[in-house]
């Protein structure tokens, strides 16, 4: 008798819980300040179906941010921790990609670029990347690679420390299209960070509504802020648009036989 009236007992107290649960989700987020008449008299909101201070509004989704501001948050893609290449394929082919994988972050090895499997539109990136600590070369002959959005959008990564070249060109850039506000270079061979907020373009069948944008840090230095691409990324000519869906992220191998290095690549989808 004493087990079958506690279980009695615990399943009532999921049904209550459970009405709970629905109620809470049915009513107003109300704090201990707002009474019933709450909402009387409230202006709505500019381009909003809600009015200002509604407590019907739906509240931000959570999510944990990790330890440090270069850890990946609960909603990211892990798309590289170091230890594997699990999400990434040769831009060419398609086949596993296989760069070098050690120490916790992965080397280029000149067997051309490589992207993700996922495809992406809006997105927030967070990359990390070092060139080589004894430089060859000069102007993009230095530790060049880029990070390509959709397969098209080019944010520049080269050696820019001490080192020369086109302005549309140096590391952050926006590549052939836009230098970064700043040189926030750190020395040769040292890990540098790239946080990037790409909006993508929008199109109306073939015509293009809205560009390209983004917003930038470079090792924590603000480098471009809602800046435009004036199309794909092209070398010695005018970018221009074309219409597409949504495309993988790149990582270029440039050609130069460079041990380029990268590790801790995260990504959130975004609704812009």
């Amino acid at each position: 008798m004493t087990k079958l009236r506690l279980c009695v007992t615990t399943a009532l107290a999921s049904v209550f819980l459970l009405v709970a649960l629905s109620h809470s989700v049915l009513k107003p987020h109300a704090t201990a300040q707002e009474g019933p008449n709450w909402h009387n008299g409230l202006p709505r909101q500019h381009e909003s179906q809600w009015l200002v201070h509604d407590l019907r509004r739906p509240l931000p989704e959570v999510v944990t941010p990790g330890v440090r501001a270069q850890d990946a948050p609960s909603d990211a893609i892990m798309l590289l921790d170091g230890t594997n290449l699990d999400h990434w394929v040769y831009r060419k082919g398609g086949a596993p990609a296989a760069w070098l994988v050690k120490d916790g972050f992965i080397e280029l090895n000149h067997t051309g670029s490589i992207q993700t499997k996922e495809k992406f539109e809006d997105v927030q990136l967070h990359i990390e990347w070092a060139n080589p600590a004894e430089p060859k070369g000069v102007s993009q002959v230095r530790g060049n690679s880029g990070i390509f959005f959709m397969g098209r959008y080019e944010v520049q990564i080269v050696d820019s420390f001490n080192n020369r070249t086109y302005a549309d060109g140096s590391a952050a850039s926006l590549y052939g299209q836009h230098p970064p506000l700043v040189n926030a270079c750190r020395q040769s061979g040292e890990w540098q960070t790239y946080d990037i907020i790409f909006r993508a373009p929008r199109f109306d069948g073939d015509k293009l509504v809205e560009p390209a944008r983004v917003t930038m840090f470079h090792n924590g230095v603000l480098v471009h802020f809602n800046q435009k691409f004036f199309g794909s990324t092209s070398y010695r000519a005018l970018a221009k648009y074309s219409p597409h869906g949504p495309g993988p992220v790149q990582i270029q191998d440039h050609g130069d036989r460079q041990p380029m290095r990268f590790r801790n690549i995260w990504a959130r989808r975004l609704k812009l």
